[in-house]
């Protein structure tokens, strides 16, 4: 009889404890889940909206960057790098209001600049919207660039992201990805001192 009983409080204690280890593996896996999606999102998401990503980035290699005078002919338009005007010809960077040139926007490419152009036809809200980006970083040129296909153009040297529009939640992640970023050539190179009065 005593035998009996034993073997059924092991049971019990058997089937209680299978019942506390499946309830508790959800539970853990849930966590575990949930890390792991948290994570996840910072990852895609820093510096940008939900969801933002820079997988539609295009790059594009860069043959040369010699210091060159007059007007240079480049593959891509706006340009992303290249030979570029001598010194001291890059575009100081800021927020202009007419078009600046290929050669000297290059050049500051080369010192980590990210230029960021716009169709001279997009709306003024737009526009404004665009030139915050400029606002406590040293490294970002904004610009109108006639004949863009896409509203808004963010370049850096090597690589271009084409967006619909200033509200786009990639162009803060680019920004923070791309200026002064890996892809610098000229790294701690000033982005002041050239050309161009930005407003």
């Amino acid at each position: 009889m005593r035998f009996a009983a034993r073997s059924i409080c092991a049971a019990a204690v058997c089937v209680a404890l299978l019942a506390a280890c499946s309830s508790s593996k959800p539970t853990s896996s849930a966590t575990s889940a949930a890390t792991s999606a948290s994570a996840a999102d910072v990852v895609s998401t820093a510096g940008a909206g939900v969801g933002a990503d820079l997988s539609a980035v295009k790059t594009y290699p860069v043959a040369s960057r010699n210091h060159v005078d007059g007007t240079i002919a480049y593959a891509q338009s706006p340009p992303v790098g290249g030979d570029h005007a001598a010194p001291p010809g890059w575009q100081n960077c800021g927020s202009y209001d007419q078009p600046v040139a290929n050669e000297a926007a290059v050049h500051s490419l080369e010192h980590g600049a990210v230029w960021i152009t716009y169709e001279p036809a997009l709306a003024a809200d737009a526009v404004a919207r665009l030139r915050t980006f400029t606002s406590g970083r040293t490294h970002v040129l904004v610009s109108p660039y006639p004949g863009l296909t896409s509203p808004v153009v963010l370049t850096a040297w090597g690589v271009q992201l084409a967006v619909t529009g200033a509200d786009d939640p990639r162009i803060e992640l680019f920004l923070d990805t791309y200026v002064e970023g890996p892809q610098t050539p000229e790294p701690g190179a000033p982005c002041s001192g050239g050309v161009g009065n930005p407003l």
